[in-house]
């Protein structure tokens, strides 16, 4: 049987459009990993540090789930079943608290259901009661809805336009439970902008909510300092304090500040990445008469 190298890809799958998920075979990082922690990858010598969370453990691979959204992801992408990621560093960051609770809600923004399906797990066998949200803009960038109702004793599916479950956003449902109440927190996981809407939602009802925080990152060991935020009034290192804090004392507009900093260097990356691809293909295709 041929011994497999670190990080060789074990199964490849799109899960929409734009989302892929791979087993990864990384028995030392799967010996350890907990829910709520991630790992940071490379795809090559020249590629940045991407912080990806881990979706899932098997006996000797983990589950990364990412979008392709610039040039890094989209460089993994053409990575194939069999093909190696060229490093990556984990686990990281400080896994969930997982106990008993009581009534505990998960809400997850669409690709974000990744992250939060093993802490829905983690939660249901600690014998927590699970409620979960889950919502995206339409049905096409849903997934994984099987898995996340399978730790949930309630599912609810919101989407922008109705094309599934009920029509509007995670926090109306998030509302009504509040106003229902017997819930005993809330961990909410997605975009950072629905993050800071869940936590609002849920303040004036004083119900503990953690959020779980993707600033830009880069060393992922608190060295750098780049995944930098202020909760509650103390600055803390993400990488290392985190991923998840208290929702309610996150500076949510530092934070979105800081996420926007280099949106016009990443288009430029893709448009010179795809330039690039462009010209090697016609140069291809010129050679080969």
């Amino acid at each position: 049987m041929r011994q497999l190298s670190p990080y060789t890809i074990l199964k490849k799958e799109q899960l929409t459009a734009t989302v892929f998920a791979y087993d990864v075979y990384a028995p030392r990082i799967a010996a350890k990993a907990k829910p709520g922690q991630f790992v940071i990858i490379r795809t090559d010598p020249q590629g940045e540090r991407m912080p990806l969370t881990i979706a899932h453990v098997g006996n000797d691979y983990i589950t990364i789930v990412f979008m392709r959204v610039g040039v890094s992801t989209e460089k993994l992408t053409y990575l194939e079943k069999g093909t190696n990621i060229l490093d990556m560093a984990g686990p990281l960051g400080e896994p969930s608290k997982i106990k008993n609770f009581g009534t505990v809600v998960c809400v997850a923004g669409g690709f974000a259901v990744a992250p939060i399906v093993p802490i829905a797990k983690a939660l249901k066998e600690a014998g927590n009661r699970v409620v979960s949200i889950l919502g995206a803009r339409n049905k096409d960038l849903l997934f994984w809805q099987e898995e996340f109702g399978q730790y949930s004793d309630e599912l609810i599916i919101m989407t922008d336009d109705g094309s599934m479950g009920r029509k509007g956003l995670v926090t109306e449902p998030l509302k009504e439970l509040c106003q229902k109440g017997g819930m005993d927190r809330v961990i909410a996981i997605g975009p950072s902008i629905m993050m800071k809407f869940c936590a609002a939602t849920t303040m004036p009802f004083s119900i503990p909510t953690i959020v779980s925080l993707n600033p830009i990152m880069v060393d992922g060991t608190g060295m750098c300092g780049c995944c930098r935020l202020t909760i509650g009034g103390e600055v803390k290192i993400t990488c290392v304090d985190g991923p998840e804090f208290d929702g309610h004392l996150v500076d949510w507009d530092t934070l979105l500040s800081r996420q926007k900093i280099y949106i016009e260097e990443e288009k430029v990356a893709l448009e010179h990445y795809y330039n690039k691809k462009c010209l090697g293909a016609c140069q291809e295709v010129l050679h080969n008469g």
